[in-house]
């Protein structure tokens, strides 16, 4: 069937089908050869009923399973604590590159990290059309009730160490008229805690509208109050780990016949600073360190696309994109540091219920959130160091051609013998598809000529 001639029709109560009917409809109406398209997407089903149960349970119409890679990046060093770190991404290079760094400074005190906080932030969002100095000598009174109504949702969290941190009203009408939020920080302990945060901001948005109704020093129009939004802020700028590298530039080694460790350092340093000034090159930059940051999060079952939003909001921060890592030398130390807002968890949300997430933390040592924290920032910033080392001195292609040529050579069906020779064929030449199918068809004819 071609593209053009496929019949692109609508259905309702689509969710309501069962997974092979969705499969069914969906190969029917959107697949140029519908057999082939669903045979696949059966493949992709895992062999254990109840696994494919857990997994379908994660989203709303699934099909199948979308594979990806799950590697780990043995010999972080980090506190004085070996671990092997699992990690979950597609891109070339990514894991080998963190691996490499790894053992680099694991023979050079390895990663020191530091939690500097933990508090995350919620917000209830609201109009007022009222007197604002009312609403200022109202709030003690507000914030008793708003603490005593959500008392059963929090006394659990207590128990742990965590629950309501603060709570803060904020004037925000010169931004926009009658504007007013709650701003509410907030400590969860080991869970990423969104779940608990919103709960409790939906109960603050109705004693809010309550508390308004009953107050009696408010005017009939001051009565009402119009909750727009009660969620959680995935920008947590108090909720910050630190991690960083450091040893005598001497240590650092060579790198390169061209160039010792004095000039490795300060090119390093400068092309540092230069993601520091640049937001064009700072994207590309803060992109390298969330590719550890992200395969991480990703493999313990937290959220990378709440980390990575706070993270490149965190990198504004000073009303210019910059980089996350900054590097200094002075009196002959080379010291490397990233700092960053991480707001994650272990327990709760997919973290046990993904078999592998679970076995993931398992790997770790079952780590708290706090130690997770580290063990996540401690990988971006080997990932950030591998990523810049080979820009300032092979140039970033060589490890990524290697695997790229790798993924041709797959695809081109070349076994073992083919992909030796055609590695070591094209260890200093540019790689291409056309080019290495063109090494591969005259490999395969001498091949044959030979047998003849």
């Amino acid at each position: 069937m071609s593209k053009d001639s496929r019949d692109r029709a609508t259905i309702d109560g689509f969710s309501r089908l069962s997974k092979d009917k969705k499969i069914a409809w969906v190969s029917t109406h959107y697949a140029e050869d519908p057999s082939s398209f669903a045979e696949e997407l059966h493949q992709f089903q895992h062999t254990d009923p109840q696994v494919q149960k857990v997994l379908d349970g994660f989203s709303e119409n699934t099909l199948a399973n979308f594979p990806m890679p799950y590697g780990v990046a043995p010999n972080f060093l980090i506190n004085g604590k070996v671990y092997c770190v699992p990690m979950v991404i597609e891109e070339s290079s990514v894991v080998a590159a963190a691996s490499a760094a790894a053992k680099f400074w694991l023979e050079r005190g390895g990663f020191h990290t530091r939690v500097i906080d933990t508090r995350k932030i919620g917000q209830v969002h609201f109009l007022w059309r009222g007197r604002k100095h009312l609403l200022e000598r109202a709030f003690p009174e507000l914030e008793k009730q708003l603490r005593q109504h959500v008392a059963p949702l929090t006394a659990n969290m207590e128990q742990r160490g965590g629950g309501i941190l603060d709570i803060q009203l904020r004037d925000m009408s010169a931004h926009e008229p009658h504007y007013y939020q709650l701003l509410v920080e907030f400590e969860t302990c080991d869970s990423m805690g969104a779940n608990f945060i919103n709960s409790v901001l939906e109960n603050f948005a109705r004693t809010l509208e309550h508390f308004a109704l009953d107050y009696p020093h408010f005017s009939e129009q001051e009565r009402e109050v119009d909750v727009l939004m009660a969620i959680l802020s995935n920008y947590t700028p108090d909720c910050l780990v630190k991690a960083w590298v450091r040893c005598p530039i001497a240590a650092l080694g060579s790198c390169g016949p061209d160039m010792d460790a004095h000039t490795f350092a300060e090119r390093f340093r400068q092309a540092v600073r230069i993601a520091q000034i640049d937001p064009y090159r700072a994207t590309t930059h803060n992109k390298g360190i969330f590719n550890g940051i992200d395969a991480v999060v990703i493999a313990t079952g937290n959220d990378f696309r709440a980390v990575e939003a706070c993270g490149h909001t965190w990198a504004t921060r000073t009303g210019q994109y910059r980089s996350l890592s900054q590097c200094r030398i002075k009196e002959g130390v080379f010291h490397f540091e990233l700092e960053l807002p991480l707001a994650i968890g272990t327990v709760g949300g997919l973290t046990r219920l993904h078999p592998l997430a679970s076995r993931s933390l398992e790997m770790l040592g079952n780590p708290s959130a706090r130690e997770l924290m580290q063990i996540i920032a401690a990988v971006g910033l080997a990932q950030n160091f591998a990523a810049v080392r080979s820009l300032v001195t092979t140039g970033i292609q060589k490890g990524h051609m290697k695997m790229h040529l790798l993924n041709i050579l797959n695809h081109l069906g070349a076994d073992e013998q083919e992909i030796e020779q055609a590695l070591q064929h094209f260890s200093d030449k540019v790689v291409s598809f056309a080019l290495v199918r063109q090494f591969l068809e005259a490999h395969r004819q001498h091949k044959e000529m030979a047998k003849k």
